[in-house]
């Protein structure tokens, strides 16, 4: 790309060329100060092989550990502008649901911003591949996927012959309730990893994967299995999470000591650690397989 254009610009001053060149170059150049403003991003930037180029993290980015060292410029929602230009970034890189809260922000900002998908499994896939061309690291991205196809296929392959436990996947809730209460639903990749992890969801779909409960909901479901996501380690629930749902002894999960609480890091993060997370429900729904 350079070269061409510094073709088309060889009756331009000499120093007027030279900037035209450097200025392609800088467009088609791999970046080297990227922030990143989403765990999943972070952990697939450095699944690539990316990492290096990383001079800015979210408050949320945990992994790898190397992540907590980088200086953050704030929430997942509302980062602070003034320390994000203060890294002179070349790349800032959003999923696509934050994407909304902050990308008319980063365009005033003169920012080039790169947005990808996490919806859905294959989305995971769409977004190795972009990282991988805006970064440098195709091989690598393509290397990261098939190693995470092969991973979630062990899985899947663990399962096939196994029954398929109803599973009701619980992501948030009123601490210490059943109030409140948000489900994955058919659509979403956390629903896709259950399936892949020999369950099926017990809810109907909902708009963008996600839908709220009521305890009418719960008991018309009736699953064989509840997922429950902890938001932290500390907590009277925490580490006990079937107390909250005693209230209700007539559901099948309740009864049956089936109701599980997880915290795991990587469990809500859209990325190649999601092998992790459908290797820990397969270990839930199915404790009997080996």
């Amino acid at each position: 790309m350079g070269v061409l254009i510094v073709g088309q610009v060889t009756n331009l001053p000499h120093k007027v060329a030279v900037l035209f060149f450097w200025f392609a170059f800088t467009l088609s150049a791999a970046p080297q100060r990227i922030v990143s403003l989403a765990p999943n991003v972070t952990e697939l930037l450095y699944g690539i092989g990316a990492f290096d180029k990383v001079v800015g993290v979210s408050d949320y980015c945990s992994y790898p550990p190397e992540a907590a060292k980088l200086p953050s410029v704030g929430g997942w929602h509302d980062p602070s502008l003034e320390k994000l230009a203060s890294m002179r970034p070349d790349l800032v890189i959003v999923d696509d649901a934050q994407a909304v809260f902050v990308q008319d922000s980063f365009r005033k900002l003169g920012l080039r911003l790169l947005v990808v998908p996490t919806h859905t499994v294959e989305d995971v896939y769409r977004a190795m591949i972009e990282l991988g061309k805006a970064t440098g690291h195709a091989l690598q991205a393509a290397q990261l996927i098939a190693a995470t196809r092969q991973g979630l296929a062990r899985v899947a392959q663990k399962t096939a012959a196994l029954p398929r436990r109803s599973v009701v996947l619980i992501v948030d809730r009123t601490p210490g309730t059943l109030r409140e209460l948000i489900t994955a639903t058919a659509g979403e990749y956390l629903a896709e990893l259950v399936e892949i992890a020999g369950g099926r969801i017990a809810v109907p779909p909902a708009k963008d994967g996600y839908g709220q409960l009521s305890k009418e909901d719960l008991l018309a479901a009736n699953p064989d299995v509840i997922i429950d996501f902890v938001h932290g380690a500390v907590g009277r629930f925490a580490s006990v999470p079937i107390e909250a749902w005693r209230e209700m002894p007539e559901m099948k999960a309740v009864r049956n000591s089936r109701v599980y609480g997880v915290n795991e890091d990587y469990v809500p993060h859209a990325s190649q650690r999601m092998v992790l997370t459908a290797e820990l429900f397969a270990r839930l729904i199915h404790p009997e397989a080996k």
